[in-house]
């Protein structure tokens, strides 16, 4: 079912890019940085646009598909990261204390029961974890879209809470893979362009991890639609991202987009509504390949290359300071009439 996105305030852009070309500067010399603050004076509908306020949201689940070998990882591990998650003593929750960022942990699937962690993590669990995508369907539509409407929720309680930039993070072991099923099908290309080694894996499981998803994709019908290819081939976490991206765009919040998981989960909210992207930026380049042809896909840029595949949210945290600079270079500077300084001629 299709949902209502608005457009970007178009006039907003016009009059914050006219505002630029009088900033004390040469026209263009900020790059990026000039369209980044032009951006979020269309999502904010002003011509001056105020520091935003993010709100970084965590998606754990599990994923079947480990038990094929393609992770360097047990899946044990998705639940003991998730623990860390709720002490505070991950890397996304240092950023987030950083720069003052509500952060929220959503368990939509991990495999393992996680009753000490009650009222310290949102549980919205769908299932115990996806089916192996190597020999079946990850999980039904039913589940797809349950994961979906959790992320829809977590985006209102961040949006509710003050924020006017969305994060969304992941943790689950072994969604490298699936992330890389849906980067393939929706970007049409062949899993040995897409897929990459995740949390590090040798050479024989990368091949492994490539047939793994030349598998998966082998048993699709061809008119599947989003939801469909989101329910054979995806996960929880990353049902749960783009329900978390479209959802902010509905309310007129933009997101912030993080690696390849987050970029695989923005080309799904892309394929069951396009208009999302137009509240979408990119943060970094990601280590994992194919990334780039995701988010070209969606018509994104990065704005620095890290070299970072940690997940969790950590790269778009990282680029906060970026966007902070950006706004305040468009906010504050001196124009040339303000400053009495002769423009070219």
């Amino acid at each position: 079912m299709k949902i209502a996105i608005p457009t970007p305030d178009q006039a907003a852009y016009a009059a914050a890019q006219a505002h630029q070309n009088q900033l004390t500067k040469p026209t263009g010399s900020l790059g990026m940085l000039e369209d980044i603050a032009c951006r979020f004076a269309a999502w904010q509908g002003c011509r001056i646009p105020t520091l935003p306020q993010a709100a970084i949201t965590v998606f754990a689940a599990d994923h079947g598909v480990t038990a094929a070998g393609v992770s360097a990882y047990p899946s044990a591990v998705t639940a003991e990261m998730v623990k860390n998650f709720a002490r505070g003593g991950a890397a996304i929750c240092v950023l987030a204390r950083q720069h003052h960022a509500r952060l929220e942990v959503v368990d939509v699937g991990v495999a393992s029961p996680l009753p000490d962690l009650a009222g310290q993590i949102i549980s919205a669990k769908v299932m115990a974890g996806t089916h192996n995508l190597a020999i079946q369907a990850a999980m039904s539509r039913e589940q797809a879209q349950a994961a979906l409407d959790a992320g829809s929720a977590a985006a209102r309680r961040a949006i509710d809470a003050g924020a006017t930039l969305l994060i969304a993070g992941e943790m689950g072991i072994g969604n490298t893979t699936p992330s890389a099923a849906l980067i393939c099908h929706f970007c049409s290309l062949a899993p040995t362009d897409v897929v990459g080694r995740g949390t590090g894996v040798d050479d024989a499981s990368l091949t492994l991890k490539v047939q793994v998803v030349e598998t998966a994709l082998s048993c699709l019908p061809t008119d599947i639609d989003a939801l469909g290819v989101l329910a054979e081939v995806g996960g929880l976490e990353i049902a749960a991202m783009a329900g978390f991206y479209l959802e902010g765009a509905r309310l007129g919040i933009p997101s912030l987009i993080d690696g390849f998981i987050a970029a695989a989960a923005a080309l799904t909210a892309q394929a069951l509504q396009p208009s999302v992207a137009d509240w979408l930026l990119a943060s970094h380049r990601s280590q994992e390949t194919g990334h780039l042809a995701a988010l070209s896909r969606l018509g994104l840029e990065p704005l620095v290359d890290f070299r970072l595949r940690l997940g969790e949210g950590s790269g778009a945290a990282l680029v906060l300071p970026l966007i902070a600079s950006a706004i305040r270079l468009h906010a504050e500077m001196a124009t040339f009439d303000s400053a009495g300084i002769s423009d070219k001629v």
